[in-house]
């Protein structure tokens, strides 16, 4: 346990960075299921295109805000628009 002020203040703010970062990764990795779930049950382009665009859009966040790096966030975009497109037949 830290001892000096300035110690336990860092580990207050680490505590709740961490709690932070934990619940954008999982909404991260909760949007990627959804879409590859949509693939899986075979549902109609609309429905897998908006949640291919919500996805993005989450992704996008959490780089942008530091939780994953931004080279990070645009493997897991590329390799979840390859899965649409292999999906939905090229025209994604």
């Amino acid at each position: 346990m830290p001892n000096v002020k300035s110690a336990k203040k860092r580990v207050r703010q680490t505590a709740k960075r961490r709690l932070r970062n934990k619940a954008y990764k999982t909404r991260v990795k909760n949007s990627i299921k959804k879409v590859l779930a949509a693939i899986e049950a075979k549902k109609e382009k609309e429905e897998v295109m908006g949640l291919l665009n919500s996805a993005f859009s989450v992704i996008d966040k959490a780089a942008k805000k530091g939780v994953i790096h931004r080279n990070n966030a645009s493997r897991k975009k590329s390799r979840l628009h390859v899965k649409v497109k292999e999906y939905l037949g090229e025209d994604a």
